[in-house]
This record gives C-alpha cells, structure tokens and sequence, in this order.
C-alpha cells in the first residue's frame, strides 16, 4: 500500500495556487463537442482522469467504452453513444458497475433507445444498439437521484428530431449541475425553457464556438479548508470567476462562516483569514461535492453543524457517508444522523500526534482530510487517487511548503 506523509504545518505565507480545470465543465464541453463533430476550439480541458478517458473514447471510439470509474463519463457517453446511433458496450470499475444507471437507461428507452443489461438490471455493463427511431418527446426523471441523468438527456436534446421534454419528479437535487449544463448549450447557441418541472429543448443545431473551460471550484474548496483550519495564512487561488456556472461556487458562502474572507481580483480569488462566525447548519442538496470538505472543516474547528441533502453521497465513487464517519472517528469527530437525512458534525476535542487516512478509492476523501496536517501528521493511504479529479494536487500542496514523503507499507 502506498502512503503519503504529511508533516504538521499551521501557518502558509502568501501563496498562488495553480488550480485546476472544472472536470463538470470540460466534460460536458466535450459531449457537446462531439455532437458538433468536433468543429469547436476548446481550451484549458480538465487534466483530471475522468476527462481524459473521455478524451480518449471519443478520439478511438473503440467497440467496448470502458469508462473506468468515471461516473459522469459513464452517464454522459451512454445517452451520447445512443443519439448518435453506435453500437457500444459500457462498462468501468467493479464499483463503477455498482453505481446505478437505470434511471438513465429507462429515460432512453423511453424516447425509443435500444438498450439491455448485460449483468445485473438497471447496472452496467450495458449493450447500446442505438436509437432507430424517435418514440417520443416527452420523459419523466426522478430529480433527486443524480442530476447527471437529467444532463446526459438535456445534452442530446437538441438533436433529437422531434425535441424532448423533460419532466423533473420530486425534490430536484443539484439542480446547480443542471444550470450548468442547460447554460453550457445555451452558449454553443441552444435555445430551451424551463418552466416549474419541466424542461422543454425543441429540435434544433448546436452552433460551433470558442469555449475555455474555468478553472474548478471542488477542486479550490480545498484550500478554503486549508485557510480555515490554518493559524495564519492567505492564498490566491487562480482562474476563478465571479459568475461561475459551477454549484460549488457556493464553498465562497460556507466558508465565510468558517473564517475565510474572499475577495475576487487579477484574474482569481484572495483568501484571507478572519474572525469564525459559525456554522449552524447547511443544505447540500446542489452542492454534494463540497460536503467532505465542509464536514472535515466543521470537526477541526469545533463547529456543530448540521447538514442535510447528503442523499446522493451513498451512490458516488463510495458510501461517503460512512466513509466520513468511519475516519472522523480516528481523530475523535463524528458525523451523527440525528434524525433521517440530517446529519451533524461532533467536532474532535482532542487530536491525535499522527492520523491514517483510508481513502476508499475516492479521490475526494484524500483532498478533504488534507487540511488535518495543520493539527496534526497525517498518513494518506493510496494518495493517486486524485489523479481522477486532480492529478497535481499533492504537487500543488508541496508549493505551501509541507513536507511530504511517499512511503510503502506492506
């Protein structure tokens, strides 16, 4: 097993931080791109692992799309490769044929896709045999699921020849992601309403265009948290806009109650430390990714937050929320469901002189318990794990000045 030591460090001098590209917008970006049959110029695509194999699958369109642990390339790549007409097996990960997708494949069947599962129903490995023939303009999508399923049919709207209608059911979560994607095409020329619960994108082309992809705000949330956690510091995180079309966007509001004070300029954002106003509670129904982050935060800096909208946290890369409860507790935190779907932060009263952080296969888990270096050592099990999302950011960490050692346990 490979590990990562981080040693202790509480205070950060003026720092510029590289960050990376969104991997929400450069893969929907690339979707797009393909529906247009690459006539765009697209610049600053995401280095992040996702994006890459979509990258790759899109150039050699090889018969099986194996999409590793990707799940948005997953999503996406299904309904693409059904509107275009392939015939295409998908598959990915062990875990990534645990992740369900028949929300998706049941909306594409609805429309006139030919679909089926190759193992267990409503998983991947699946069959793709195309669209002959558009059956309908209407679909009905459980909105609180995952908003990929929502924007994977939304991208291939416009190109349908009769248009699609889409019907949101129940409470709509990370709608941020849907805004996302509906403002996407409606900068690559796409017209489309959407009126209560019902997303309507008549039949029309998507217009080639000059796009360049922001850089991530999932991926800037982790130094918020290492500001936060910090005794003194300030950071410039690069490339960030004010009018952002991403949800987490929304880590600027969060953390000024944590003690991070944002100042947009030149082209990115100051951070800044100052007084901890507190954080009461949050919803994290349009910002999920964030909520790693903000929990960790919450522990190290005795907050008692109360959280809600973590429903889609059991269904990603790993069950997050028992993820974060299971190493909470090593450094005596805990994340508590008081009552059903709300859950709360027991921040940690003493800390440990070193914590070994498991990371589950999830890139996010290895990023949001970094800022524990600045209470304590910490050891990162299976530190590549980032290469999904954010393959320099332990680069990016050894420009603040920690010491960090790669090391093998047996």
């Amino acid at each position: 097993m490979q590990l990562l030591r981080l040693a202790q460090k509480s205070e950060f001098d003026s720092l510029s931080i590289p960050l990376p590209s969104s991997k929400s917008e450069s893969n929907r970006a690339l979707v797009i791109d393909a529906l247009t049959l690459g006539k765009n110029e697209i610049t600053n695509l995401a280095e992040a692992r996702d994006t890459q194999t979509m990258i790759r699958l899109l150039e050699t369109s090889p018969p099986v799309f194996d999409v590793l642990d990707a799940g948005t390339t997953m999503r996406f790549l299904t309904a693409y490769t059904t509107v275009t007409n392939q015939k295409k097996v998908m598959t990915g990960t062990a875990r990534m044929c645990e992740r369900p997708i028949g929300i998706l494949v049941d909306a594409l069947r609805t429309i006139g896709a030919d679909i089926h599962y190759l193992n267990k129903e409503g998983y991947p490995p699946l069959a793709i045999h195309g669209l002959p023939m558009q059956t309908t303009d209407k679909v009905k999508i459980r909105g609180d699921v995952s908003s990929q399923y929502i924007s994977a049919m939304l991208m291939i709207a416009p190109i349908l020849p009769l248009g699609l209608e889409i019907e949101l059911e129940g409470k709509v979560g990370s709608r941020t992601y849907i805004e996302m994607t509906l403002e996407l095409m409606a900068q690559f020329g796409i017209s489309y309403s959407w009126e209560g619960n019902k997303i309507h994108v008549p039949h029309q082309s998507y217009t080639p265009t000059r796009f360049a992809v922001e850089s991530d705000w999932s991926g800037a949330s982790y130094w918020f948290s290492l500001l936060a956690c910090a005794d003194s510091g300030e950071l410039f995180l690069e490339g960030l806009k004010e009018n952002s079309l991403q949800g987490d966007s929304a880590i600027v509001e969060i953390m000024d109650h944590l003690g991070v004070k944002s100042t947009f300029q030149n082209g990115g954002l100051l951070l800044q430390k100052q007084a901890v106003k507190g954080l009461k509670n949050w919803d994290f129904t349009h910002c999920p990714d964030l909520a790693q982050t903000v929990a960790v935060t919450c522990a190290i800096l005795g907050q008692n937050a109360k959280f809600t909208g973590l429903e889609s946290l059991r269904i990603k890369e790993t069950d997050r929320i028992y993820a974060l409860q299971q190493e909470l507790a090593k450094f005596n935190a805990e994340l508590k469901e008081i009552e059903p779907e709300v859950f709360q932060v027991i921040p940690s009263v003493t800390m440990p002189h070193q914590v070994q952080i498991h990371t589950y296969d999830d890139h996010r888990m290895a990023m949001a318990f970094m800022p524990l270096l600045t209470k304590t050592e910490v050891l990162i099990e299976e530190p590549d794990v980032v290469n999904k999302s954010y393959p320099s950011f332990w680069k990016h960490v050894a420009l603040t000045g920690v010491q960090a050692n790669n090391l093998t346990e047996a």
